[in-house]
């Protein structure tokens, strides 16, 4: 039986925004339900009811149309979400944007401290539509940003969303090349940018990465330049300052124009470690919808809560945390790194700006466990109540850290979905327990399970995620995929007409929670038995000699072998002791079959841009094949390592 953690109370169930939305529920149907199993049942039992309850609930501005009550077909390409139904992402975004309070409250590491009150966001979102319609960008085109997590990435996405046109984001810490490979794909008409950045203290210009963008992607007809840290570029075409553009735009009020549910809102890419990366065309309806649910329901964000989370533009958990100002949330966001000068650096903004719920990854978590961090005895976090954990796995230890060396009591969310539907398959409750190791269970709206390799939904052992019904947030379409042989290749080819999400999980039939085990791409086999990569991070990445660790499969005498790659930590060294400790944990903590065939020690871990493992890239090198996009990862060079060390081996 798993270790419980954490109970809400009764009064925290009974307060939270999830309970409101049951008894809505409850009102429309006729139905007593008081549990979370019953609410997510009936969620996934009248999809359409589900979503339209969504709506009403938060009172969404737009056209509802008959088609909410329309028929619901469940094949998931072909369905046709609220037909004749309409809205404006960024009206209902604004409505709560009056009033001199902070709006959005910026942190450039410990440089740069900026405060945009209600108004002044929504002023300035007003601004930049006009700005654009007075550029001749209409409905439909593409509005591109290279850009840091700061007030005015926010502010352009809204402003983009305002006219109808198409937004698409990377981080300013990418290569060039890798943002060419995206926002190329799509034929640009204004990009957004900033001048530089900083990262540990130190500034990087972007400027030659803008220019080398600029000289690729000719459909850039106007680049906008936000202030940040330089002053501004001599060398890039078509330049405009941020301060320039927005202020050349017509007065008068603003007019929002509604649109249908096929009408794209948001482009995201795929890593693209595979390939070109996947561009995936989502709609306003869908994501306003599904982020009111997951940021707002089950999240419990509200009017007077604070957020930040530790993500930059280029992961789908900047366009998550963006959302929660349609809950009339307040935005904390940081940029750089969130433990310079020290780890203590983004717990004193938590502090300082009385954050309420905090984002973090699982990576970011095991660090400070293995240095030894304690946030609670470094600043007083009396106003935080929820972290939101996701990025992979956590471990056993990292839950008992959060409640131990963080706060006891605490709503830790930890989730999991994707860049595929910019949103959860599995998230917390304020209704539920918290268990060690695992997600408390499905999120409303998703009809998910978890199959054996021949189709065959199992509990209490290893297997595919998947779900078996469309959900709004799905892509409508994949830019570019003219007969949608892509979108069908990406998540139906395995189990026809179910979507495959490629994530190796467990359902457990006691606690009704979720465990993932990593990619089921990446999923070893030695001897034929399936062991997923994160059964051995979790009991490695524990270690205090460990930074972080990656394990493949090799295919080796007619048989897989693993082999097991650990970064350490400044200060230790890799030794035969070392070598055995490891063993001995991956032993007792898991089972003899997770023990590596080889260890290596390594000077980094190839990871993607959003700081999660490649393990696609490392398999693929370890087995002899070609890695096709180096330009995903965000440390290309790092894959030098392992083709050395797969030549070594070879000798």
């Amino acid at each position: 039986m798993k270790k419980l953690l954490w109970s809400p109370s009764e009064e925290q169930k009974k307060s939270s925004v999830i309970w409101a939305f049951l008894n809505l529920v409850n009102e429309r149907t006729g139905a007593e339900m008081t549990t979370y199993e019953e609410l997510y049942k009936w969620s996934v039992d009248q999809p359409v009811q589900f979503w339209e309850a969504v709506w009403d609930f938060y009172d969404i501005i737009g056209d509802k149309a008959e088609g909410f009550a329309g028929d619901y077909t469940p094949e998931f390409i072909k369905m046709n979400w609220f037909p004749g139904t309409k809205l404006n992402y960024t009206e209902n975004v604004l409505r709560y944007m009056e009033g001199g309070d902070d709006g959005l409250v910026f942190y450039g590491e410990d440089r740069v401290v900026k405060r945009m009150s209600r108004d002044e966001v929504k002023a300035e979102t007003l601004a930049f539509a006009k700005a654009l319609k007075a550029a001749g960008v209409r409905a439909g085109d593409k509005v591109a940003a290279y850009m840091p997590n700061m007030p005015q990435t926010i502010i352009a996405m809204l402003g983009t969303a305002a006219i109808g046109a198409v937004w698409c984001s990377c981080a300013t810490d990418v290569g060039a090349r890798v943002a060419v490979d995206r926002i190329g794909q799509i034929d640009p008409k204004i990009l957004v940018t900033a001048d530089s950045y900083y990262y540990k203290g130190k500034e990087f210009s972007t400027e030659e990465n803008v220019r080398e963008i600029t000289e690729d992607i000719r459909s850039i007809e106007k680049v906008v330049v936000c202030h940040f840290a330089g002053d501004g570029f001599d060398t890039v075409r078509d330049c405009i300052a941020w301060e320039d553009f927005i202020t050349a735009a017509e007065d008068g009020e603003f007019e929002y124009e509604r649109f249908s549910f096929d009408h794209p809102m948001v482009i995201m890419f795929s890593s693209g470690t595979t390939g070109k990366p996947k561009c995936m065309v989502q709609s306003a309806i869908g994501l306003l919808l599904n982020q009111l649910k997951e940021v707002g329901i089950m999240s419990d964000c509200r009017p007077e809560d604070r957020m930040l989370y530790i993500t930059t533009c280029s992961w789908m958990m900047w366009n998550w945390q963006a959302s929660a100002l349609a809950t009339g949330a307040s935005l904390v966001l940081y940029d750089g790194n969130p433990s310079y000068p020290d780890n203590g650096a983004i717990w004193r903004v938590l502090e300082k700006e009385k954050v309420t719920i905090f984002g973090l990854s699982a990576s970011y978590i095991h660090m400070l466990l293995n240095q030894g961090f304690s946030p609670k005895s470094e600043v007083d976090l009396s106003a935080l109540r929820e972290i939101s954990q996701t990025g992979s796995a956590l471990s056993d230890d990292g839950f008992d850290f959060v409640y131990r060396e963080i706060k006891e009591d605490l709503f830790f969310s930890s989730i999991a979905g994707g860049t595929d539907i910019n949103g959860c398959f599995c998230m917390g409750s304020l209704l539920r327990p918290i268990y060690s190791s695992e997600l408390q269970g499905p999120g409303l709206g998703m009809k998910i399970n978890c199959y054996d390799d021949g189709g065959k939904p199992v509990r209490d052992q290893e297997g595919e995620l998947v779900c078996e019904a469309p959900v709004p947030c799905m892509p409508i379409y994949f830019w570019n995929d003219e007969d949608g042989k892509r979108y069908h290749d990406a998540y139906f080819g395995v189990f026809p007409g179910i979507w495959r999400h490629g994530d190796f999980v467990l359902f457990d039939s006691k606690t009704g929670g979720v465990s993932f085990h990593g990619r089921s791409d990446s999923v070893l086999k030695p001897s034929g038995v399936r062991i997923g990569t994160a059964e051995i991070y979790n009991q490695v990445d524990k270690l205090p000699e460990i930074e972080d660790s990656l394990a493949v499969g090799q295919d080796h005498k007619g048989d897989q072998r693993v082999l097991l790659f650990v970064k350490l930590n400044e200060g230790y060294e890799y030794s035969a002791e070392l070598e055995n400790k490891i063993k001995k944990t991956l032993r007792e903590g898991a089972s003899p079959r997770h023990v590596p065939s080889m260890i290596f020690e390594v000077a980094d871990i190839p990871l993607t841009m959003n700081g999660k493992k490649v393990e696609s890239a490392v398999t693929n090198i370890m087995n002899g094949r070609d890695v096709t996009n180096r330009n995903a990862l965000g440390n290309p060079d790092s894959l030098d390592i392992y083709i050395r060390i797969r030549d070594e081996m070879a000798d």
